[in-house]
């Protein structure tokens, strides 16, 4: 099968194209996948550069997210059947064949099915975004009908399907953005306001915008210098969730602390790489109620860029240089 593999860790140029032999299924729960599309993740080329999950086991296959059409079971598998279309989030942090390949094999508890209005791309852009994104706001955010909200970088691959649910959760939005076209887009999925944080102080801006409280709930994806100046924009006793570490000032860790914020963090590969099963289940049941979501137009899924296989170093090019929209995605078939 064509495939393109990292043979150690470094540069975009360090993805190479091959042949490999298909993976044979060798657990009576596993289902063997024809990969049509595989989304790509900043996560991907964090992997790639450090190789920081396994670093024993190369060379190896990335991409966590895929969707394909199921072409054979094992013997106890249940829940799908050969030409099932699905779609998910496995491996592809080097410990075993991740997306980036015409086949790969999936246990098939982490398997959903396909929303039935999408295409394989579009599905295969929804599984990290979707949980990300419902982890943070539901499950570590708390957001009640009602609240407001400050996403950051809301027309990006998480950002963009978190509008959405804040949305969908009758949240308040507000969302930072870098152009007036991703002004267009995140006002067209549901954000109130759109920040223009290269022309606007988007803790001046959020603050007008709750008459001086602040947001109940902040969902940052940036990090750095925008995680730690989230904290002046969130109200008393409100909650802060992040995808990444930062370090702040002194000073900046004080306004959380005089502000009594509750600051999470979400790592939704984590149950992927400790081996948490029961976690995982329960990221599988998200994309099932997503893919109701998507299936009933409550949620769309933006595609800013469709490449081959073979371009999946021009893909981790553009993703590191960031101000992607959307999510780009590799297409297979």
């Amino acid at each position: 099968m064509r495939a393109v593999l990292m043979d150690a860790p470094g540069e975009p140029d360090v993805l190479i194209a091959a042949d490999i032999p298909v993976p044979a299924l060798t657990n009576p729960y596993d289902a063997l996948v024809k990969v049509h599309a595989a989304g790509l993740n900043p996560i991907d080329t964090k992997v790639r550069k450090l190789n920081m999950y396994y670093p024993d086991k190369l060379p190896s296959i990335l991409g966590c997210d895929g969707a394909g059409v199921v072409e054979a079971v094992g013997s106890s598998v249940t829940r799908v059947r050969p030409g099932s279309e699905v779609f998910f989030f496995n491996n592809g942090l080097g410990n075993g064949p991740g997306t980036y390949a015409e086949y790969t094999v999936v246990q098939e508890d982490y398997l959903a099915l396909k929303p039935g209005n999408l295409s394989m791309l579009e599905a295969a852009a929804i599984p990290l975004a979707l949980i990300t994104a419902w982890e943070a706001l539901v499950n570590r955010g708390d957001l009640r009908d009602g609240q407001s909200t400050l996403i950051h970088a809301g027309a990006g691959g998480v950002g963009h399907i978190a509008v959405q649910l804040a949305h969908y959760f009758n949240a308040r939005v507000a969302t930072t953005i870098s152009n007036s076209r991703k002004a267009e887009l995140v006002q067209s999925l549901g954000a109130e306001l759109a920040i223009n944080y290269s022309a606007q102080d988007f803790v001046e801006a959020t603050l007008n915008w709750t008459d001086g409280l602040g947001v109940r709930l902040t969902l940052d994806t940036i990090g750095g210098e925008t995680f730690c100046k989230s904290f002046a924009a969130t109200r008393l006793y409100g909650r802060l969730v992040t995808l990444l570490s930062t370090t702040c000032t002194a000073q900046q860790i004080n306004t959380a602390r005089l502000r009594n914020l509750c600051i999470g963090y979400v790592q939704m590969a984590a149950p992927l790489y400790f081996g948490l099963h029961p976690a995982r289940i329960m990221q599988t049941r998200i994309l099932e109620r997503g893919a109701k979501l998507f299936e009933q137009g409550i949620l769309k899924v933006h595609i800013g860029l469709a490449l081959p296989l073979e371009s999946a170093s021009e893909a981790h090019r553009l993703i590191e240089a960031g101000h992607t929209t959307g999510k780009i995605v590799l297409q297979i078939v």
